[in-house]
């Protein structure tokens, strides 16, 4: 279970990119977990806007720096600026908008040209409370995410169903990737490659490190 603490200490920061289609749910994920906040009528944005939030893992403070588009998905405006450095991501999808689910093929492999090969990615079925309305099953969205070594799990920003679990789980893999290559170096005699407190971690080792596989957690 992850303690929060105070947003101004922390041992490592890590940057995260939320992506997908307009209208998705991506600004409300963000609100929810940095704030616990939910806008019913939250417009697009033009502009990079992004929050930090603190968490304890095994001991160490990790702070997430969240990036989100706002609002420039629309006009296909996001830049390698906006990639640059992150280390995790949440694709993002609508799941009563079949298009939102579609498109994630086209984000995955934008992300994947703009990232680390071996960037932490979430795939995330936004909006899961709108039951009635529901055109991409759970299994549909499992599927994807294993066919492209992808973690899952579907989310409800307005009911704040697994919406820290998703955040949570990304920042616990990123860190268990660092702490591995750390211990590995040391285990070596060679230079430790925990970096020092602030640093922006990059996740640059080969994919043997990184062990994904799709999941869920409902």
């Amino acid at each position: 279970m992850a303690v929060y603490k105070g947003d101004d200490e922390y041992d490592y920061l890590f940057k995260l990119v939320l992506i997908g289609d307009s209208g998705v749910g991506k600004s409300n994920l963000l609100s929810r977990f940095t704030r616990n906040e939910f806008n019913l009528e939250s417009k697009s944005t033009i502009g990079v806007e992004f929050a930090t939030k603190t968490l304890t893992v095994d001991g160490k403070v990790l702070k997430a720096q969240i990036w989100d588009t706002a609002g420039q998905e629309r006009y296909r405006a996001i830049t390698s600026a906006y990639y640059r450095g992150a280390v995790g991501a949440l694709l993002v999808y609508d799941v009563t908008r079949t298009s939102t689910f579609e498109n994630a093929v086209r984000w995955l492999r934008e992300l994947r040209d703009h990232t680390d090969p071996n960037i932490v990615v979430m795939l995330i079925g936004n909006k899961s409370d709108l039951r009635h309305l529901v055109a991409i099953s759970t299994e549909d969205g499992k599927s994807f995410a294993e066919e492209e070594s992808l973690y899952f799990m579907e989310t409800s920003a307005l009911e704040s169903t697994n919406v820290e679990n998703a955040f949570t789980e990304v920042l616990s893999k990123i860190y268990h990737i660092v702490s591995k290559r750390s211990f590995e170096a040391a285990d070596n005699a060679s230079t430790s490659a925990v970096p020092s407190k602030g640093h922006t971690i990059n996740v640059n080792d080969d994919s043997s490190v990184l062990k994904r596989f799709g999941c869920c957690s409902n």
